[in-house]
């Protein structure tokens, strides 16, 4: 059985979300076509393929007959960023300003002085039609294509209302209608554009070359083609090219292009970098251990042009909508006509009624958002994240690496029963947790490193996460973690005033405890406060240590906690907010983290550089390790959720409006022409405010 094969290719010339949905169906369609994503933002399609039934030829017959084009040169090389748009509030303002002239044109020269009228007596009937369809070709061959596809599309509803201008013999009304059509699209092109300019822009920072050491020499390679394990060179004013370990030499790093943070940062041996960074001053050798699509940045730019596939509640409703919404209209435009036999009032429903806007009322709100959101700093994997975002109340926080630096400190050590003096008992414990990746571990090692000891090669080492460690050292065996790990007999009370606790046991013998001190991040605080004036009800932090350590820290934050807790207890206690009907957020960064993420209506993994694992499981990641980013980032959900709302009020009441006076007679056709773009250019400004957020 032959293996599927996954390929990225570009797709060339869609232009809103509906057209994302024909593309996806055309190479769906195709045999041997396991599963299809279409990114609008990224204008990319990726296709998990048989390569024994399909080809890539294939694929690009199928995306043309849709109307759309696969490019011959199918790099996944981003392209080049375009020039910045200034001032695009100020250009959609033009562009409305524009639009109502011409509808102020349209009822006054058209309605008021009849001038319209007489244009349409003097140009023959024939030739006005024939002046439509020259117009509107592109969109009457795209509506019969998705026909023949047996689709819905927008403009389906707005051939509809130009056959009906034109059976009643109103080619004027017809080739005004036609002329909107073309401005909605413009407008929607161009709206569309500036909302994905923040995955071309992050894409075009993705170094293009990297000077590799191969066989002692020195060579200039493409970035993508570097190897894992392989020695990169970079000089001072050159982009990392690759994520690594500094092997040799210092230089500042400006990482905004990961986190977003302008303040440099300082690197030397064993500090971790990341591509698309850039050496300031200094030089590096650098160990290469992620390349291309797999390193940080890469997986950055993947993250935004995922997002728009996962689709809101609202969204999907609005789709669902679109879908019936021109049957709808159908059936009273058919109710129009029994009633009042008026076929001027029948057309002037088509017409009014043949607007896009649902269809464009979350989508493009979404969008512009998600890119929006990311030049802040913040992955949002989806529309439907946004959504749950704008309504959830319960916050749940892991401690180790979230609220705190993650970088504890051995702080006290008591022995007990004098199995063994301070320093044998912080080599024991060393040693053991030699291998282990948990902070803690690590300040144990440090511990043992400021106190000059060497470490012994740990046999049979085990880590349970959530537990501790256990290991043969030197022949006796050594266990380092909670006491209920340890085993809880034998150990007398103490008290470490909110300090993590860590006790060792020797060939089964309580024989001292470790205490470890971590830090609070400097913004938590404040963030908390403002998500309490938000009105998140319930924010609770959820960790492993003890529940003295945990209660102090709560204590001092103001906020609920529960402490002891396996990886399986976290997702138990976010199982059960769930299952009273809340919505869940839940912010953690390691390993242990993943599933409670994963089981989370909203995971929110703490730095897109951290655990791996975590950033997977998540639906949000924080480019830097920055606090306040969090109540950002329920303000943007919470704004584009209003402004969406705002879209769908407003599409609504106008239709309904322009639907009813167009039934009763009120409405004319030539003015439901020059009324029906008036929704699609409100959403779209309106939508276009949040690619403005403050």
């Amino acid at each position: 059985m032959i293996e599927p094969t996954t390929i990225d290719i570009p797709i060339s010339g869609m232009d809103c979300a509906e057209c994302t949905q024909h593309v996806r169906h055309a190479i769906a369609g195709l045999p041997g076509v396991r599963a299809v994503e279409v990114y609008l933002a990224s204008e990319r399609a990726t296709v998990q393929i048989d390569p024994s039934q399909v080809t890539l030829d294939a694929i690009r017959t199928a995306v043309a007959g849709a109307g759309y084009a696969v490019p011959e040169n199918t790099s996944t090389a981003a392209a080049a960023p375009e020039a910045a748009e200034r001032g695009f509030v100020r250009r959609i303002g033009m562009i409305l300003a524009a639009v109502v002239g011409f509808v102020l044109f349209v009822i006054v020269g058209g309605e008021w002085l009849g001038l319209f009228d007489r244009l349409t007596e003097r140009v023959p009937l024939p030739i006005g039609i024939a002046l439509v369809l020259a117009a509107g070709f592109t969109a009457f061959r795209n509506v019969w294509r998705a026909t023949l596809r047996r689709q819905i599309i927008a403009h389906h509803l707005m051939t509809l209302g130009v056959i009906a201008a034109l059976i009643v013999g109103q080619w004027a009304t017809a080739l005004v209608v036609v002329f909107l059509m073309h401005v909605g699209d413009f407008v929607e092109r161009f709206t569309t554009e500036r909302a994905r300019r923040a995955v071309k822009d992050l894409a075009a920072l993705a170094p293009d070359t990297a000077r590799v050491v191969r066989a002692g020499v020195e060579l200039m390679v493409p970035a993508d083609q570097v190897q894992p394990g392989e020695t990169i060179i970079v000089r001072p004013g050159e982009q990392i090219p690759v994520d690594g370990e500094v092997l040799d030499g210092r230089a500042t790093i400006d990482q905004s292009a990961i986190t977003g943070e302008s303040m440099p940062v300082d690197a030397g041996p064993g500090s971790l970098v990341y591509a698309a960074t850039i050496a300031q001053l200094g030089h590096l050798r650098i160990r290469a251990s992620r390349v291309g699509r797999e390193a940080t940045f890469g997986k950055v730019v993947r993250l935004v042009e995922e997002a728009e596939a996962r689709r809101g509640r609202v969204q999907t409703l609005a789709d669902r909508f679109s879908g019936i919404y021109l049957p709808i209209v159908a059936l009273i435009a058919a109710l129009t006509f029994i009633i009042s036999r008026n076929p001027l009032a029948t057309a002037a429903v088509l017409v009014v009624a043949c607007s896009c806007s649902f269809a464009l009322a979350t989508p493009i709100a979404m969008l512009a958002s998600i890119g929006a959101a990311a030049r802040r700093g913040l992955l949002i994997k989806g529309g439907q994240y946004i959504e749950t975002l704008a309504r959830a109340e319960v916050l749940l926080i892991d401690k180790t690496g979230t609220l705190t630096l993650g970088k504890p400190r051995i702080s006290d050590i008591v022995l007990i029963d004098g199995v063994c003096d301070r320093d044998c008992l912080l080599r024991y414990a060393a040693s053991a947790e030699r291998y282990s990746e948990h902070p803690l571990a690590q300040a144990v090692r440090e511990a043992a490193l400021r106190h000059g000891l060497s470490l012994a090669e740990p046999d049979d080492f085990e880590s349970l996460p959530g537990q501790g460690v256990r290991a043969t050292v030197d022949g006796r065996r050594v266990m380092v973690g909670n006491r209920a790990f340890v085993g809880d007999a034998g150990w007398p009370a103490l008290s470490h005033n909110g300090a993590t606790t860590l006790f060792v046991a020797i060939d089964g013998r309580p024989s001292g405890v470790l205490a470890a001190s971590d830090t609070l991040r400097s913004e938590v605080p404040e963030a908390l406060a403002a998500l309490k004036e938000m009105g998140i009800t319930r924010i609770e932090l959820l960790t492993g240590d003890n529940a003295q350590t945990a209660g102090a820290l709560a204590e001092q934050l103001g906020i609920a906690c529960r402490a002891n807790l396996l990886p399986e207890d976290k997702i138990r206690i976010v199982s059960e907010y769930q299952a009273s009907g809340h919505k869940v957020v839940m912010i953690g960064d390691g390993v242990n983290d993943a599933p409670a993420l994963a089981q989370a209506d909203v995971g929110v993994a703490m730095a897109v550089a951290g655990s791996a694992v975590a950033v997977e499981a998540a639906h949000v990641s924080l480019m830097r390790e920055d606090w306040l980013l969090v109540p950002e980032l329920f303000r943007i959900a919470r704004r584009t959720m209003r402004v969406v709302k705002l879209n769908l009020a407003f599409t609504t009441v106008y239709n309904i409006v322009g639907v009813s006076l167009a039934a009763f007679g009120l409405l004319p056709p030539i003015l439901a022409a020059a009324a029906q773009s008036i929704p699609d250019l409100g959403i779209l400004g309106n939508s276009a405010r949040l690619l403005r957020q403050k």
